[in-house]
């Protein structure tokens, strides 16, 4: 199923934009509860703003907390990123850590957020336990857990490591694109045939095809057998879950 997935989505990648590692780690505490694409419009002006951690340590509160107030929960994120600030000038002389132990120790930043760093910033592979990873990996069956932090293990424990980080890509893509949570597209997927959750979401190609979400819906349809015209012009375009 990993080798499917890989087939299925060569496009996969982290979708948060940064060019450092302190980039990052503040784009995925922005992250929760929003969309990636909306991140990625707020991160441009925040990362012009602050550079450093001491710039994130010395931030004004209430200019911050308006910079923040698209992504939500403007007020815990701008006081998890103004006490990273500090805890990385006052422990690490401002420079963001490349360890997990570490990295989770830091305000704001638990497992997911350190995985996401880890093997996207500092190409240490890390597994990736979003609500995504969490609702396709038991449906795939290879987990029967809820729990994050067991997920995480127990998945690590079928994948070589190597293969951890693009894997938590390939199975996010799918999740936002294919494996919905309310509707899954089964009959235009390509795990189908070896997928224990078949039939969880509608089977027939037309109903499946027109569920598809994302740029390359059309090619997710061809690669599952599944005529591409099927799949609604506006499925292309509209915007993914987070």
């Amino acid at each position: 199923m990993a080798k499917v997935l890989a087939e299925t989505h060569p496009d996969a990648h982290c979708e948060l934009d940064f060019t450092t590692p302190l980039e990052l780690a503040v784009a995925t505490i922005l992250s929760a509860q929003t969309t990636d694409v909306r991140v990625n419009l707020v991160t441009p002006a925040l990362f012009k703003r602050y550079l450093t951690a001491a710039d994130y340590a010395s931030a004004d509160r209430a200019e911050m907390e308006e910079l923040l107030r698209p992504t939500g929960f403007f007020r815990a994120k701008t006081d998890s990123l103004i006490k990273l600030g500090h805890t990385l000038v006052e422990k690490y002389d401002g420079v963001l850590p490349a360890k997990l132990d570490q990295l989770v120790a830091l305000p704001g930043i638990g497992r997911k957020t350190a995985n996401v760093v880890l093997g996207n910033a500092f190409g240490v592979p890390g597994i990736t336990v979003d609500t995504h990873f969490r609702r396709l990996t038991n449906r795939f069956g290879w987990v029967q857990e809820e729990d994050p932090v067991k997920i995480e293990f127990l998945v690590a424990d079928l994948i070589e490591k190597r293969d951890w980080t693009m894997l938590s890509h390939r199975v996010i893509f799918h999740g936002r694109r294919v494996c919905h949570a309310r509707k899954p597209a089964c009959g235009a997927c390509t795990l189908a045939p070896m997928c224990p959750s078949y039939g969880t979401g509608p089977t027939e190609a037309a109903a499946s095809a027109k569920l598809l979400k994302g740029p390359r819906a059309r090619e997710l349809a061809i690669a599952a057998g599944v005529d591409p015209d099927l799949v609604p012009a506006a499925a292309v375009t509209v915007p993914e879950a987070p």
